[in-house]
């Protein structure tokens, strides 16, 4: 049977329209070619006469011959983005976040994925065990990058323990073959103690240097531990001197590899200098952010655009009452920030609450993994009536619900206030509470 791929929608003036193709109707071939996803359809309508194979919803196939610009769209969104079903995880990561959450939570909460697709799609990092030779061979082909590696270590038969896959070992020979073909990569290391760090970390950041300059960026972040961890692998928590050494060799690396190649490549996570109780690195030292989803510069990034921003507008003795959430990691950085605040706007009250993390546990600390029956429990004692400002990043994407399945109607309703969402940059921050 062939594959076919439901159309969704159909955007008003668009070939697609112009074709009498509707949503229900079904795309089965490109040129003669079958589809498996949405890569294999870009790639195969960017020709300037294509022929495509559509199946009607009544069964009837329509071959269309179409001439249109080079790379111009056809006008089609289909019912599913990818194109296919999700590729889920085949490991079992001695750090895995997944297998550490408490039971109840919805179900899409507990699936793993590690889909080489969306790594260019979402920007996911993945640890490409489960691709096969031709699945490199059309990322290849079709030139798609950056390609966001799980890396953790490059040390074969490490690799294969703590992914718990012995197909995990083939790390450096996948990367060596995008290398060659001049693949964008960036590298991703979950650091656990006494398991990859030290001369392990040594080792993996002089292997991975060896792929500058398509490996981009690399960054080093600690392993996330919640309080469920019951049956798996024992592993110990970092502590302040272990950060210490941690970015001592990070630092050390950056010196060597700018002056060699002008980019500073491997970075330490934002956490690693809050627990060694060190200043943040310069901005210039980020090599323009590469790494800002696995928490590398997010509070750097944040400090900056809040007091450049900050230094272009007036104060005034307007008053502003408002309450702001944050985790324990970013607390006394906006503390800080609304301190600066305050001697511009004099009649300012911000209140900056720390949440503290009951529900995966205290040793999560970054404010993407606050939930919002903790923020309700917390806040409870809060005056009706007033403001609070919740980050984003607390939020499912692109909706107002929070890990618990908590919506933000839920806490304006349990803390009888009104809920506005801070987006992620310093300006956003300094407008949500002047709003």
């Amino acid at each position: 049977m062939k594959d076919v791929h439901v159309i969704k929608t159909v955007k008003p003036g668009s070939i697609a329209e112009e074709l009498e193709l509707v949503p229900g109707d079904a795309v089965v071939a490109v040129n003669h070619t079958e589809i498996e996803d949405v890569f294999d359809y870009q790639y195969l309508i960017n020709d300037e006469y294509i022929e495509l194979l559509v199946q009607k919803e009544d069964g009837e196939e329509w071959l269309l011959e179409i001439e249109k610009d080079f790379d111009e769209d056809l006008g089609i969104e289909f019912e599913s983005g990818l194109m296919d079903n999700y590729k889920s995880c085949s490991n079992k990561c001695i750090f895995c976040f997944i297998d550490q959450l408490p039971k109840g939570m919805r179900p899409t909460m507990y699936f793993k994925d590690d889909d080489s697709r969306l790594s260019f799609l979402q920007g996911n990092y993945i640890t490409m065990t489960n691709m096969k030779d031709k699945d490199i061979d059309r990322i290849i082909k079709y030139k798609l990058a950056p390609i966001n590696i799980s890396v953790h270590t490059t040390d074969p038969k490490l690799r294969c323990e703590m992914l718990h896959n012995r197909f995990a070992g083939k790390i450096m020979n996948q990367m060596k073959k995008l290398y060659e073909n001049h693949i964008i990569m960036n590298g991703q290391i979950v650091l656990c103690k006494n398991i990859n760090d030290g001369e392990v970390l040594e080792k993996t950041i002089e292997d991975l240097s060896g792929f500058l300059p398509y490996m981009e960026s690399v960054s080093v972040v600690p392993m996330g531990m919640t309080k469920y961890r019951e049956g798996l692998v024992q592993v110990e928590m970092f502590n302040r001197e272990d950060a210490l050494n941690v970015i001592e060799t990070v630092e050390r690396w950056q010196k060597k590899l700018f002056e060699e190649y002008g980019t500073h490549f491997i970075h330490a996570g934002d956490e690693w200098y809050i627990m060694a109780g060190l200043d943040l690195p310069d901005s210039d030292q980020y090599d323009g952010y590469l790494q800002l989803e696995n928490g590398v510069g997010m509070m750097r990034l944040l400090i900056d655009e809040f007091t450049e921003e900050l230094e272009l507008i007036s104060g005034d003795d307007r008053v502003i009452s408002k309450d702001i959430v944050t985790g324990k990691l970013a607390y006394p950085y906006i503390l800080s920030l609304i301190g600066l605040m305050k001697q511009k706007f004099c009649n300012l009250d911000v209140r900056v609450h720390m949440i503290k993390n009951d529900f995966f546990g205290e040793t999560i600390t970054v404010t993407g993994l606050i939930t919002g029956q903790d923020i309700i429990k917390q806040l409870k004692s809060m005056e009706p009536g007033g403001h609070l400002l919740i980050p984003v990043n607390m939020l499912r994407a692109g909706e107002d619900v929070l890990l618990d399945d908590i919506t933000v109607g839920d806490i304006e309703k349990a803390l009888q206030v009104e809920v506005d969402i801070i987006q992620s940059s310093g300006k956003d921050l300094i407008d949500m509470i002047l709003k």
